[in-house]
Formats: C-alpha cells, sequence, structure tokens
C-alpha cells in the first residue's frame, strides 16, 4: 500500500510498540451461544471465487480502503486522534461530530478483508492507526476526540453545546454512536488477527459507559440519540460473556420512548413511544434499522416475546409500504428519513447507502431467527442493486443517497447529480468499506444439522455442523444466469436447502408493495445426476436430506426472463409506470443509451433482448426497438445524465 509509509511515519509520533501484541489462536475465539437457532458460515470457512462478487471485493480491498485511508489522513480524522492525546497541537478538523467513526470503519472492513485475503502490510497499517486511535483516549476509557480537543468548540455540523460538558446533548453529539461503531470494528480485528490491541480499547470505554448509564442511582438515565452502540455492546458481549454489556445494550433499547428516563428525542431517533410497542417504521432510516437488528439480538439472547413480536410487525410495515424495489430505504431528504406509508418519490428519493447496508444486518438475523428464506430475499434485492450503487466502479466515488431518477440538474447526491469522490459526511463511503468485505459471511448458514445455500455465487465453504465436516462448491454465472452446479461432500446424512429466489417464485418482495405484470414461463428446478428432484419449496427453500456423495453432480435451474413490474396503486408516483427485472437485477435507462430518452414507454407484452456486453465492467443490457436499460447498480459511471427505473406505461398495447 502507499500509504504505508505515511501511516507508519504518523504512527511514529506514539509509541507504536506500546499496543497489546498478546494474540490468541483464532480457533478459540468463540462466540457465546446466544440464541438464533441459525448461524452464518465465517467468512474466514467461505472462499469466494465468483466472476461477479470478488471483482467488487477485491476492488473494495486493494483500492477503496487505501483510497479511505489517505482521506482520512487528508481531513484531519486521524490528526484529531493525536490532537485529543496531546501529540500534535491545534483544533478540531473536520464537519461531524462523528469523524471518528470513518476510522473505525476502516479497520472493520480491512479486518474482514484480512481473513479471506491476508496481507501483512495491511495488518501493519492496521497496528498503526489502532495506535492512533488508542492515543486519543482519555485514561478513563471516553474516546470521541473532538470533545476531548475542546469541549466548548464542537464540529461546526452540530453547534448545541451548553457548558461542553460529556454526554450534555446524546440527541446529537453521537458520543455513543462513535463507541458503537469503535466496538463493532474491534470485535471484527480480534476475530480476524487474534489481536486484543484494539478491542482492549474498546472494553475501556464499554466499561466506561456500563459505570456512566443505567437505572442505577448516580448513573445518567438517558438513551443514545443515534443506535448502533447497542448492537456493538452485544458483539463485545458474545466475545467476553460480560453481561453487563448487555444489560446495557436492552437498557438503552428499553428506556426509548420513556418520558420517566430522559426527555424524548421524538420519532426520528425512534424515541417516541416505546420500542415494543413501535409498528411502523418511522424516522431517519439507519437509526431505525440498527436499532431493529438489536431489538432482534434481543428477541434472540433474551428470548422476549414482546421484542420478537415488535420486530415482526416492524419488518412487515418496510418491506410492505417503505421499500424501494431496488431495496433501499428512506423517501426523503430531509431528515434523511422513511416517509409516511407508501410514500415512495423516486426523483427525490433519499435511499441512503448505510440504510442499505443497516437494512441487510437486519434481515440477516431476521433470517438467523426464522430460518426462512423471505428476508434473503430481501437481502439479494438490497445487495444487488441498492447497496453496490453506493460505490462507483473505480472504487473511489460513491453515492450517499441512490435516486430512482435523475433529471441530470438535480442535485440529489449531496451537491452533485452524480458520484462525489467523497462527503464532508462520510458516512456511506466508509461503510461501504466494512460491509463489502464481510459478504462471503452472508453466503451460507448452518443450524439443527441443515446447511443452507443463501445466496448463488462461485465459492467453497467448509462447514462444521456440530463436529461433522461438510464441504459445499458453488459454480455459476449469477445474477446473469440461473444455472448453478453445486458440490456436497457429507460425512453423514445431511439436510441441505438451496435457497429458490423470490424473483423465481414470482414474487418481487415478500408483500403486494410490487407485482409482476407479465407471465413467469419458467420454473426453478434442481436435479441430482441428472434425474429432476420432485421436492416442493418450503419457506423459500428446496430441501433434501440424504447421505452425500463427492460424486453427485448438484445442477439447479432458476429460468431467467425480463419481468415488468408495478406498483402497488397507493405508490402514487409510479402510478402508469413498470420498472423492468432481469434475475435478481433491477434495469434502469440511462440517457446516453437512449437519445429518445423521453420518448420511452414500456408494456408487459414488449419483448426483449438479454445481450453480453464489455461495458461497465461487463454487464448484461435489456434492449428492444426502443431502449437499452443497464443494471441500476452500474448507472452513473459514464458522466452527468438522465436515468429512470421507472418508465411511462405504453397504454395502446
Amino acid at each position: 500500500m502507499r500509504l504505508l509509509k505515511n501511516i507508519l511515519t504518523l504512527a511514529s509520533l506514539v509509541i507504536l510498540l506500546s499496543c497489546n501484541k498478546d494474540k490468541k489462536n483464532i480457533a478459540d475465539v468463540q462466540e457465546l451461544k446466544v440464541g438464533y437457532k441459525i448461524s452464518p458460515v465465517d467468512i474466514k470457512n467461505v472462499r469466494v471465487t465468483d466472476n461477479f462478487w470478488l471483482p467488487i471485493i477485491k476492488r473494495v480491498q486493494e483500492k477503496t480502503i487505501d483510497y479511505a485511508i489517505a482521506k482520512c489522513e487528508e481531513e484531519g480524522r486521524l490528526d484529531n486522534f493525536l490532537i485529543a492525546g496531546g501529540e500534535m497541537e491545534g483544533e478540531t478538523r473536520g464537519e461531524m461530530p462523528f469523524d471518528d467513526t470513518d476510522v473505525y470503519k476502516i479497520i472493520e472492513g480491512a479486518s474482514s478483508s484480512l481473513i479471506s485475503a491476508p496481507n501483512k502490510e495491511l495488518e501493519m497499517v492496521l497496528d498503526s492507526l489502532i495506535s492512533i486511535v488508542k492515543t486519543g483516549q482519555e485514561q478513563d476509557g471516553y474516546l470521541t476526540t473532538w470533545r476531548t480537543i475542546n469541549p466548548a468548540k464542537p464540529p461546526a455540523w452540530w453547534v448545541e453545546v451548553k457548558e461542553g460538558k460529556r454526554w450534555e446533548s446524546l440527541a446529537a453529539s453521537h458520543e455513543l454512536y462513535n463507541a458503537g461503531h469503535l466496538y463493532e470494528a474491534a470485535a471484527v480485528h480480534y476475530k480476524a488477527t487474534g489481536k486484543k490491541n484494539f478491542l482492549d480499547i474498546a472494553l475501556k470505554n464499554a466499561d466506561l459507559m456500563v459505570k456512566t448509564f443505567g437505572n442505577d442511582e448516580g448513573k445518567i438515565h438517558t438513551v443514545p440519540g443515534h443506535q448502533i452502540i447497542e448492537t456493538g455492546l452485544i458483539k463485545l458481549y458474545q466475545i467476553t460473556g460480560k453481561e453487563e454489556y448487555i444489560n446495557l445494550a436492552k437498557y438503552f433499547l428499553d428506556n426509548r420512548g420513556n418520558p420517566k428516563n430522559h426527555d424524548l428525542f421524538g420519532a426520528y431517533s425512534q424515541d417516541h413511544i416505546p420500542v415494543v410497542k413501535q409498528d411502523e417504521v418511522v424516522g431517519h432510516a439507519v437509526r431505525a434499522v440498527y436499532m431493529y437488528a438489536a431489538m432482534t439480538d434481543i428477541a434472540a439472547i433474551k428470548n422476549d416475546s414482546l421484542y420478537k413480536r415488535a420486530v415482526d410487525k416492524l419488518w412487515r410495515n418496510m418491506v410492505s409500504k417503505k421499500m424501494y424495489i431496488t431495496g433501499g430505504l428512506g423517501a426523503r431528504h430531509d431528515g434523511e428519513s422513511f416517509g409516511e406509508n407508501y410514500e415512495l418519490p423516486n426523483l427525490t428519493a433519499y435511499s441512503e447507502t448505510c440504510a442499505a447496508i443497516g437494512s441487510v444486518y437486519w434481515n440477516h438475523r431476521m433470517h438467523n431467527f426464522y430460518g426462512e428464506a423471505k428476508y434473503f430475499d430481501v437481502i439479494e434485492r438490497t445487495l444487488y442493486n441498492g447497496l453496490i450503487s453506493g460505490l462507483s466502479l473505480d472504487g473511489t466515488n460513491f453515492f450517499y443517497p441512490n435516486a430512482l431518477e435523475s433529471d441530470g440538474e438535480y442535485k440529489f447526491n449531496r451537491g452533485s447529480c452524480t458520484r462525489q469522490a467523497w462527503f464532508d459526511c462520510s458516512c456511506c463511503p466508509t461503510n461501504i468499506i466494512r460491509f463489502i468485505p464481510s459478504i462471503p459471511g452472508l453466503i451460507y448458514s448452518k443450524g439443527n444439522n441443515t446447511v443452507y445455500i443463501n445466496l448463488y455465487a462461485s465459492s467453497q465453504a467448509d462447514i462444521d455442523l456440530k463436529g461433522k465436516a461438510v464441504k459445499v462448491t458453488q459454480k455459476t454465472s449469477y445474477p446473469w444466469n440461473g444455472k448453478v452446479s453445486v458440490n456436497i461432500e457429507a460425512d453423514s446424512k445431511t439436510t441441505v436447502k438451496f435457497r429458490v429466489p423470490g424473483w423465481s417464485r414470482n414474487e418481487v418482495l415478500p408483500s403486494d408493495l410490487y407485482t409482476y405484470t407479465d407471465i413467469y414461463k419458467g420454473e426453478p428446478s434442481l436435479s441430482i445426476n441428472g434425474e429432476k428432484v420432485k421436492t416442493s419449496v418450503s419457506n423459500g427453500y428446496f430441501e433434501i436430506t440424504r447421505k452425500w456423495s463427492a460424486d453427485d453432480k448438484i445442477e439447479i435451474n432458476f429460468p431467467m426472463e425480463v419481468r415488468t413490474v408495478e406498483t402497488n396503486e397507493k405508490v402514487e408516483d409510479n402510478e402508469n409506470k413498470l420498472s423492468l427485472e432481469y434475475g435478481p437485477l433491477v434495469y434502469a435507462v440511462e440517457e446516453v443509451d437512449n437519445p429518445k430518452f423521453n420518448d420511452i414507454t414500456v408494456s408487459p407484452s414488449d419483448e426483449f433482448k438479454v445481450n453480453e456486453e464489455q461495458i461497465l465492467e461487463g454487464i448484461y443490457s435489456v434492449s428492444n426497438e426502443k431502449l437499452k436499460a443497464i443494471p441500476y447498480y452500474s448507472w452513473a459511471n459514464r458522466g452527468v445524465g438522465k436515468m429512470k427505473v421507472w418508465l411511462p406505461l405504453n397504454k395502446d398495447k
């Protein structure tokens, strides 16, 4: 990495060798049994060889991580830790009170990268970054650099300062949000490397939180403004077994919407009514899905039926009334928030990249809880469309919001109508970095003597199923082709569940929000050694139990056709409009491919061709005599121009 020299030079201002290098064997890093029936197969046991996902993962590993570290260095993210620790002089650099988290998220993503692609040079960079972070930590464990540097002079974004004290305005200070990302990153780094240098920083901070917040007399009675500390505390609990961490996470959740505990922050922060009474997703979309993920953890770990009922209702509301066809979340720029039920504008869609990432984290937990394919239907739709759209094909430009329409003039992307190289609020670029390298951990799950194949991507997994070794190998060209070859080796009779994607079950989302308007001619099928297996789809899976042989040739086919989709009539913005899909991919038309852009119409009876093209890093386009469409995730990589996902219906056909 070209930045190694710069980072090491910066880190020389602190005592590099002071970090705790005590290492545990990775095999000894065990999570506690925490109530989930199903667990993901760890990325250390999954090797991705896929022609679609591997280039995206490598792009982040080889380019975006380095790029983001350079940006953090350039914009003072690293200096802030050194200034806070007295190793440099100066005032806080940067605009946001949560700038520290950009460094944490980079460390998290890079740590996940180390699991699948060991890299000593990158590991050295992380050790240097961690030593810089440690410099900014106060003696009692407190770690928010802007407040340590000068509590009376916060970043420009947040001006509500009273006396400059800790915790004084948690609705906006992001002190607990900063801690949450610290914990999440430290947990991944510990699992990836076995080193405790970053984990010790997180635990010291978490112990301060336990001493500071709670119901006990003398403690502060309040909740975070921006959620994520809850899931972070739970991850520390999973590593250490320390009950105080999960109890504090539950305290923060239990007291949202409790006016006897604190002055409520309102619906924007999901702090308007108690969480167990919430049944509509409202407010800031990222805060919301992070909170719902933590609620699902509590439902599973504590076997809490009230939490379970609440997350079920919230999930149903989201997928039935407030989700874009791309999987995106958040209708409004104002407050980065969900709108009303069925409020899903296209030109002004917010659909923040961070919200898509948070949705995947939440839906993954819901699948771990229930084992139903519908949660992975949402994950797949989000992954292939509204999530990776947030990263350009060159790995160094980003969408913060992900609009579903562009007129080439409206500057929806925080001052731009195309991708930007960075943002003053850079939460989305660094969230992409923390998420993308972890994708291999989504492909397979295990539980109840069962292996779940959730996503289709060329890969190999070595799975320990309660002491029984199972090896799964996939070969596929998905999402361009629905044919998948699978090889399974197992010591004894094993149940394997092969997910049948919602789109191939003629279901856009697990709700009536969107509907296919054409007739699906294909039929999902599975054959073993050339013989079609007669098995029904249960909870979205082909389920087969047998003694698998290494010689078994398993072939799955999900026939792909170009489909037309309409929206529930209650979504006013999509009235008399259709969108195009092919397999799991949502398609968009761009002006650069369609000179008569404003004349484009579509009908359910239209015939389309699917063409393999070498543009946009290799795609399959969809075309007929009236239009050419490209996968939505790839738009805005060829300059500024108009774009639409939802196309006018041709009423004459």
